[in-house]
């Protein structure tokens, strides 16, 4: 047993004891948070990402779908990187994601809110609940809500065995110090709680950690709100972690999130007292209890910094750009030329405008392609997070031009034209079967990095060789679809047998440098996985080709 004397020399505490309730309640609250907001995820199914890419068409209707969405999920973090993860796909702009990410600052209040109704006691009986409803049922729908309730219960658990932990903290003579410490020196509160948040990777936590110390009588008022400052700070940690190694604009909605919190803290730190004393009439007005007054300050803070910089979205748009200079590429993943009208009225220029939308599909795939023999030279992860944002923008375009040829079909179309029509959607496929084979090459070029299977310069030369040819043979293809050029459709069948027998040559040349050392089996591997796909990319070009052969009517 590890006993500690209190200055005073008459309360002895269990160290052991204290430690591992604390530590054992934190494990179980943040179990409980996460378990919660993944029931609330599979009640909701995808609907999450569809509610942040339909309903932040502009920055105040993020706000609200980043409220709904955490609330929901009770993760700003998830919220954060959820949407950094969307501006990364090019299916959000900055603008609307500064508006998620001010959202989900003010959603994640209400894990303290719920904290903050003393029903800790009732926690076993909820478990109960959630775990009858979990084992004893077999439909997915109860199996979430029990999930949800199971969470639920397990978080006042674990808040309750950490407010066990921390009672004796207050008869400790170090953490008085360090309270009075907080209380004269505010920016000490602000770090601790940034660090302690970094570590811990959840602000609903050490939020709640904070409103069982002011509850249990450890830290005082004063000392508190700078720390919860700190927790609003350092839960950015997630953010900057979900944008490493991504997109531009990524990175730049990571950096708006720290400057977001930074400057709110700044701000309140300025005026830390009134503000203290304000959050102190609050308690004593509305009798709120020690857990409410935290949360009602948690929601005061992040909503008044939701005010105070919402009218300055555009300006913190223009100053992280700043601090992170650089073209922003971005994909237009929106439809453009598929106007619904067209079908009942002119078919015939519906399906023309379905074949404008399909050359932007083909475009996404040549685009894609070429950052793909970018990663393979530079092997710079930007030009591997664009390409699979073309790719999802070809997916996204499939759906749409698909859904709309099966509209048009259902109009009277000649013959010619229900020829055209169904060259189109082979024509469909095979450019999003090209996205997928070049997701497939981005994939395996990681693995380079992952597996540490690097390519020796003759592979490298062979490799951009290939390259420069299938993406030739893929641009002559979607040339004479947009042309309906026999010329050029003949000219990729020809290149189509180069590729066939580049292929071949260079698996051979492959196995004789592995068989002399000069590759590693890794390394080989790899090669061969990305030539098959190349190759299977001109294959699809030939499709393409053909269908234009076809539409002009050649002789075979």
């Amino acid at each position: 047993m590890y006993v500690v004397n209190t200055p005073k020399g008459d309360v002895r505490m269990n160290v052991q004891e204290m430690i591992f309730e604390f530590i054992g309640g934190l494990g179980i609250f943040l179990f409980g948070i996460k378990y919660m907001g993944d029931g609330l995820q599979n009640a909701a199914g995808d609907r999450l990402k569809n509610i942040l890419d339909r309903f932040t068409t502009n920055p105040f209707m993020g706000v609200l779908a980043g409220i709904f969405i955490t609330a929901l999920i009770q993760s700003s973090s998830g919220t954060t990187a959820l949407t950094v993860a969307l501006v990364s796909a090019g299916f959000m702009k900055l603008r609307q994601a500064i508006g998620v990410i001010m959202g989900a600052n003010i959603g994640t209040t209400v894990t303290a809110f719920i904290i903050g109704i003393d029903i800790g006691e009732y926690a076993l009986p909820i478990i109960a609940l959630g775990a009858l409803l979990l084992f004893f049922f077999n439909k997915r729908t109860i199996n979430s809500f029990g999930q949800i309730i199971f969470g639920f219960g397990a978080l006042f658990l674990g808040l309750e065995l950490m407010s066990g932990g921390m009672k004796p903290l207050r008869s400790l003579e170090a953490f008085q110090d360090l309270t009075v410490s907080m209380s004269a020196n505010p920016i000490l509160g602000v770090v601790i709680g940034t660090v302690f948040t970094v570590i811990v990777q959840s602000s609903s936590a050490t939020i709640g950690i904070l409103q069982e110390l002011f509850a249990t009588g450890a830290i005082n008022l004063k000392a508190s709100l700078p720390v919860l400052f700190g927790d609003n700070i350092g839960t950015t940690i997630t953010a900057v972690l979900a944008a490493i190694g991504t997109s531009l604009a990524a990175r730049r909605a990571a950096t708006v999130h720290v400057m977001f919190n930074l400057i709110g803290t700044l701000i309140f730190m300025i005026f830390l007292i009134p503000f203290t004393k304000f959050i102190g009439y609050l308690q004593v007005a509305l009798n709120l209890n020690p857990e409410m007054t935290i949360a009602f300050a948690h929601g005061i803070f992040n909503v008044s910094n939701t005010i105070i910089q919402f009218p300055f979205i555009g300006a913190l748009a223009w100053i992280v750009t700043k601090i992170i200079p650089g073209e922003e590429k971005y994909v237009d993943m929106t439809v453009q030329h598929l106007n619904p009208k067209l079908i009942e009225h002119s078919p015939s220029v519906a399906l023309g405008q379905a074949k404008e939308e399909i050359l932007r599909m083909g475009d996404y795939a040549k685009d894609g392609l070429a950052e793909a023999i970018h990663f393979l030279n530079t092997q710079d992860k930007s030009n591997a997070a664009l390409a699979y944002q073309y790719e999802e923008a070809i997916n996204k375009l499939d759906k749409a031009i698909t859904d709309y040829l099966v509209e048009v079909s259902k109009s009277s179309l000649t013959s010619e034209h229900s020829e055209d029509h169904m060259n189109y959607m082979n024509i469909i496929r095979d450019i999003e079967r090209v996205g997928d084979h070049t997701e497939n090459i981005i994939e395996l070029l990681e693995l380079r990095t992952t597996r540490k299977a690097p390519l020796s310069t003759e592979a490298l030369g062979e490799l951009n060789e290939m390259f420069q040819l299938t993406l030739e043979t893929l641009n002559h293809a979607l040339e004479s679809l947009a042309k309906n050029d026999l010329t050029l459709a003949n000219e990729v069948l020809s290149k189509e047998v180069k590729i066939d027998r580049m292929e071949k040559d260079f698996r051979k040349t492959h196995i004789l440098r592995l068989n002399q050392g000069a590759c590693t089996g890794d390394a080989g591997i790899l090669y061969v996985d990305v030539i098959s796909n190349l190759e299977r990319i001109g294959d699809h070009a030939v499709n393409i080709a053909q269908a234009v052969l076809g539409e002009q009517k050649a002789p075979q």
